[in-house]
């Protein structure tokens, strides 16, 4: 039987943030059966695809190309024709410098149905986190993007440098500072006043993002003492005096920094968020995956007596999913639960009961199992207890609770299984020491994640902060050899950002010290 030729998405993935991804290139890569990516992109993206699909690094670095470009069109070619749906992430936009127009040549004449997703361009954003807008009124009404690359030894060059020199009001060198030398010269050779400001970006919209600002008098001493190069782009123009006034980012208390979440996507994204409008570069690194139990047997035996039970504890926002889910699947509802008190372990779990229309009756002050048996132990001598929970959970809660005289019946709900993640990217960046901190929110994400790293863990994480959500979840990471930095006071997401907060508010105002 033939297989049908697949189709290949040349997607832009933006500069570098995650978040300036597009919609429908997220869309893309939750389809893939293969992503064919470049060296820039932001790792994290790269989790967006589904969990069997393939992975191909392609990138490209000064004098270090993984495969040549006639070998990444070939690549794409010989992807389709096997039917695969492939996407060809790309850094930025794929039609501006990306070469993206020659992969979809080669596409069309090989026959290839292809589609385009244009990506958020680095030439606009990353001036705008910079705090440079490339146009204003007054100040610039037409920009030029323009290769950094060219050779300078060429006897003619392909740029009318008389026309940008002046007719354009906003000059976007891309990968140029190997070249800064001679786009400076051109520039004041062809009319540009020595005084015209000029800013370099490195790392732009990424953790590393750092900024030098002159003029084209002075801005090649000043990159050569701050040894300032590439990824980088050269803004040229009376725009860059803006600068002083419009900078954002930099001011955030978490700018500069790239933290690690480990907790699986979905249940990571408000925290990725809160993260972001802080100014951290977030990692998406889930090392856990939630799944159904293996079986369902033991809930359903369990619903089928549920008039049975005086009391429900909910030890996580996930038992509550899944009961409810079960629920549903069984043509049943929260009235099924009527008459039986809920008990929620801390305000995420008691939200997710809110949200289903179920107000817990009790929630202890301390929000670990330790607290739960403390506080509700004594009220449920003699009565019926079902517990709800992880595979893998801590049995302390009902060992105490049946020390205490209950009678508890637990069932797994849900099982908290270790994700195979995309590990080479996050290792590159520990070694390279561009990680500043892991967040584990669970005993399971540290163990998974020590798991998906393997021996070189602790090496890797040299110098790398660690939080952690919890008491519970802290000693497990040091039982394993992190050093902890801090735990939350407060155990939920928002007192885990609250600690790193602190803890970094405090570096700071040392180091001023």
């Amino acid at each position: 039987m033939a297989i049908s030729t697949g189709k290949v998405y040349l997607v832009g993935a933006g500069p570098g943030d995650a978040g300036l991804l597009t919609i429908k290139g997220q869309e893309c890569l939750a389809r893939a059966d293969v992503v064919v990516y470049d060296r820039l992109i932001n790792p994290s993206l790269l989790d967006y695809a589904p969990q069997g699909a393939a992975k191909i690094y392609v990138g490209k670095a000064p004098y270090r190309h993984a495969l040549r470009q006639e070998e990444i069109n070939e690549l794409l070619v010989e992807l389709a024709r096997q039917g695969k749906q492939v996407v060809r992430l790309k850094g930025g936009d794929p039609f501006v410098f990306g070469r993206g127009g020659e992969e979809a040549l080669a596409l069309k004449a090989a026959g290839i149905p292809f589609e385009v997703v244009p990506g958020v361009t680095a030439a606009i954003a990353v001036p705008a986190y910079a705090g440079i807008p490339v146009t204003h009124r007054g100040l610039a009404s037409t920009v030029a993007f323009i290769t950094g690359n060219e050779d300078p030894g060429k006897e003619s060059s392909a740029i009318n440098w008389e026309a940008l020199a002046g007719a354009v009001d906003t000059l976007v060198f891309l990968m140029g500072m190997a070249n800064l030398a001679p786009i400076v010269s051109r520039l004041l050779a062809c009319g540009r006043t020595p005084a015209t400001p000029v800013a370099l970006i490195r790392w732009g919209t990424r953790a590393e993002q750092e900024t030098l600002v002159g003029t084209l008098a002075d801005i090649e001493a000043k990159a050569q003492e701050a040894g300032f190069s590439n990824p980088a782009i050269i803004v040229v123009g009376q725009v860059v005096s803006l600068r002083s006034a419009l900078a954002w980012l930099e001011g955030k208390p978490l700018f500069g920094r790239r933290v690690v979440i480990t907790r699986p996507r979905a249940q990571a994204e408000a925290m990725a968020r809160r993260l972001a409008d802080l100014g951290a570069e977030v990692l998406a690194f889930p090392a856990i995956e939630i799944q159904p139990p293996a079986d369902w047997g033991h809930l359903d035996a369990a619903l089928a007596k549920i008039k049975d039970f005086e009391w429900l504890i909910f030890t996580s926002a996930n038992g509550v999913r899944y009961l409810c889910r079960r629920l549903q699947e069984r043509q049943l509802d929260i009235r099924t639960l009527a008459g039986i008190k809920i008990a929620a372990i801390g305000p995420a779990t008691a939200r997710a009961l809110q949200e289903r229309g179920l107000n817990p009756d009790w929630q202890p002050g301390e929000y670990v199992a330790e607290a739960v048996a403390a506080g509700l132990g004594p009220l449920l001598q003699g009565r019926r207890v079902l517990l709800p929970r992880a595979d893998i959970a801590r049995p302390f809660l009902a060992e105490d609770l049946r020390r205490q005289g209950a009678e508890v019946t637990e069932v797994a709900v849900y099982r908290t299984v270790k994700r195979e993640s995309e590990v080479s990217a996050l290792r590159e960046l520990l070694a390279a020491g561009k990680v500043t901190a892991v967040t584990f929110t669970s005993s399971s994400t540290v163990k998974s994640f020590l798991d998906l790293l393997g021996d070189e863990t602790l090496t890797l994480m040299q110098g790398v902060d660690v939080f952690c959500l919890g008491p519970i979840t802290a000693a497990t990471a040091r039982e394993a050899g992190l050093a902890v930095t801090a735990t939350a006071g407060e155990y939920t997401e928002a007192g885990l950002i609250r600690a790193m907060l602190d803890y970094y508010a405090g570096r700071k105002a040392g180091e001023e010290n």
